[in-house]
């Protein structure tokens, strides 16, 4: 019998630490990325990793206070097990990540240094300069190539992944192109885990990286995986405007002290370090004064979105805020914050330690994601439960035992057996919004912990009883087959001559900004119509579309377009999801449903791909809030008298 092999589709933090933890149980790992894993976009994490540490406990922070903090800053949409049994590894994933070296920012006593982040009143948040995620992912490789050189890991960069084969119900590989000789195969595994990260690139300019397109999820929604919460799409509040792309500025930026500002008065032109403070409206300090520049993402970017385009007041008129760090010590702030603060030099030409920065909200993360399941573990139900913080003052961190059951095969799986789901590409943990500095742990999260119930399932699960070396081969050859006719097909259309209607690029352009316009910060049931009218638009004349370029060797235009199919399918789902979503939560802004339903609403969007009408279908599915209730998510907002509603079609 062949060894236990598990293929990974991914080479960010999920998959690097997803392969470490099989590679260390012995199951052999084959690891697929689109560009070097080193180059994955998780290194443009920047600003660090959620945990409790021993300091943190000093401030009276624990790991139930983590995980209420994120439960609460997701607005009560995620199933709540797993969001605790997350918060409680963060500590031991820290701990391991040091053991590994990591460089994480110390304390002049030592300790590992924390700041503050988005959500909590609390220093929680470990960080190695602004280059948190880049760190993190040159340690979990340096430890992933330990395994590759014994030959337990197999590297297949430059390799895209094109779908699952699925086999009696089941996984059993997938089929993956070559980037640079275009040859497309089959690859045999007793499980597949796909951990390739969001869907950015569907609004066309984002913070992410071009290979963030969610085509991955795509194909494997349309290979019947069930995609949860897709209209849960987050807005950065404070990222660099481009006119290719978007630039993040960390949420560490303002953890470290940083202020968001406008001047009082409409179209001030002159340099900020001339406009006196008493001219200046720090809008969320005075709006929310006890978390002040430190609120959560949706709200920070709701409030900045509502001062420019409602109120008129942004920088000179234009969508932009000032988000100020000139106050703080230079040194300190290229000790801290070097990495991003160079960036924003590099592509702005203003040194940010001296100038105040100009940021707009961009597209950033995707809460949702593929739908995937969880075994529950073990709790004291005598033991009473610890309230939520705007509730009784009972003490945080009671025992409530475990959130998951450590091994059982069902954590991160999805509805298909044998395909997993780690990283952003699974739904699981950050419900209507992600607080800052959870992307991360939630990605090492699922490769060490979910990671074991891959291991459990390629050994005691459905592959036992048929190995991936006793498939028929006509499964894998089928699926083969299929992906080959549809790379002919695009490449023919070389052949044809193409306009503006059935160009892949301008289809992109006009997803993107059809997207950005009618399915992010607000949203409304017509613009929403709209949207889908547009995309349905897209999608026929995608049908007909023409590439310019049939070479053999290498085709990116090819891939790309290819890619745009996929992102029309995503792209239906969000659509459909925001309208069917009718209510106001998290990242998720309805004008015209403006309050929270938890009556009807408290329930994971479920969609489905139905490939007989080559469409999306949405439903609810219930979810498991039983550890906290819901309360009202206010973050201690004042409300002004004169206060203007948000407008719709914004």
């Amino acid at each position: 019998m062949a060894q236990q092999r598990v293929i990974i589709v991914g080479g960010g933090l999920a998959g690097l630490a997803g392969s470490v933890r099989l590679a260390e149980a012995g199951v052999q790992v084959d690891l697929f990325s689109l560009v070097p894993v080193k180059r994955s976009h998780s290194v443009c994490a920047q600003g660090g990793i959620n945990a409790c540490n021993d300091v943190a406990r000093q401030q009276g922070y624990s790991e139930y206070e983590h995980f209420d903090e994120t439960i609460y800053g997701g607005d009560f949409l995620a199933d709540q097990h797993p969001v605790l049994e997350m918060a409680n590894w963060a500590p031991k994933i820290i701990d391991l990540l040091d053991r590994m070296g990591v460089p994480f920012n110390r304390t002049s006593e030592g300790f590992r240094d924390l700041r503050l982040f988005g959500g909590s009143l609390f220093k929680r948040t470990h960080f190695a300069g602004a280059t948190t995620g880049q760190q993190l992912i040159y340690a979990l490789d340096e430890q992933a190539r330990r395994y590759e050189s014994e030959g337990k890991v197999t590297k297949y960069e430059y390799w895209e992944f094109l779908r699952p084969v699925i086999e009696d119900g089941r996984c059993v590989g997938i089929v993956a192109q070559d980037m640079r000789t275009m040859q497309i195969r089959a690859f045999r595994a007793d499980a597949v885990v796909m951990a390739t990260g969001g869907c950015g690139l569907v609004y066309g300019k984002s913070t992410n990286s071009i290979i963030c397109t969610g085509a991955a999820a795509a194909r494997c929604f349309k290979a019947g995986a069930w995609y949860g919460n897709p209209e849960m799409i987050q807005v950065h509040p404070t990222a660099i405007p481009g006119a290719d792309k978007l630039r993040l500025m960390s949420e560490s930026a303002r953890g470290e002290g940083g202020r968001v500002w406008v001047p009082r008065k409409p179209g001030d032109n002159r340099d900020p370090k001339n406009i006196p403070d008493a001219e200046r409206w720090y809008f969320l300090e005075e709006k929310y004064p006890a978390y002040g520049n430190i609120v959560p993402r949706d709200i920070a970017t709701r409030e900045i979105f509502d001062v420019c385009v409602n109120q008129g007041l942004g920088v000179g008129g234009e969508n932009s805020v000032y988000l100020d760090l000139t106050h703080r010590d230079p040194e300190y702030l290229q000790r801290k914050l070097g990495g991003i603060l160079e960036i924003y030099e590099k592509f702005v030409g203003v040194d940010p330690k001296r100038t105040p920065m100009k940021i707009f909200p961009a597209v950033h993360y995707s809460m949702g994601g593929l739908y995937t399941t969880f075994a529950k573990g073990r709790y004291n139900p005598a033991q009473p439960l610890p309230k939520h913080k705007s509730g009784s003052a009972a003490p945080l961190g009671a025992d409530v035992g475990q959130g998951m059951a450590l091994g059982e095969f069902a954590n991160a799986q999805t509805n298909i057996p044998g395909l997993y789901a780690f990283g952003e590409i699974n739904f699981a943990y950050h419900g209507a919004n992600r607080l800052g500095a959870n992307a991360l742990l939630s990605c090492i999260f699922d490769g060490l912990f979910c990671g074991v119930s891959v291991v459990n399932y390629v050994r005691d699960g459905a592959p036992k009883a048929k190995p991936h070396d006793q498939v028929p081969q006509g499964a894998f050859d089928r699926e083969v087959e299929a992906e080959s006719k549809r790379y002919k097909e695009l490449a023919a259309s070389a052949s044809r001559s193409g306009d503006e209607k059935t160009n892949p690029y301008a289809i992109h352009r006009e997803l993107g900004n059809e997207m950005t316009a009618a399915c992010t910060v607000v949203k409304s049931e017509s613009r929403l119509a709209q949207c889908l009218d547009k995309i349905a638009e897209l999608r026929e004349r995608f049908s007909r579309v023409a590439v310019s370029d049939a070479a053999a060797w290498t085709n990116q235009t090819l891939n790309y377009a290819r890619a745009v199919g996929d992102m029309l399918i995503v792209a239906e789902a969000i659509a459909k999801g925001s309208i069917a979503r009718k209510e106001s939560r998290g990242a998720h802004y309805r004008t015209d449903y403006p309050s929270r339903d938890d009556a009807n609403y408290m329930k994971t969007t479920l969609a489905k791909y139905d490939a007989g009408s080559d469409s999306v279908t949405v439903e609810f599915v219930p979810i498991d809030a039983s550890l906290i209730a819901p309360t009202a998510r206010t973050y201690g907002k004042t409300e002004k008298k004169d206060a203007k509603p948000v407008p719709a079609g914004v």
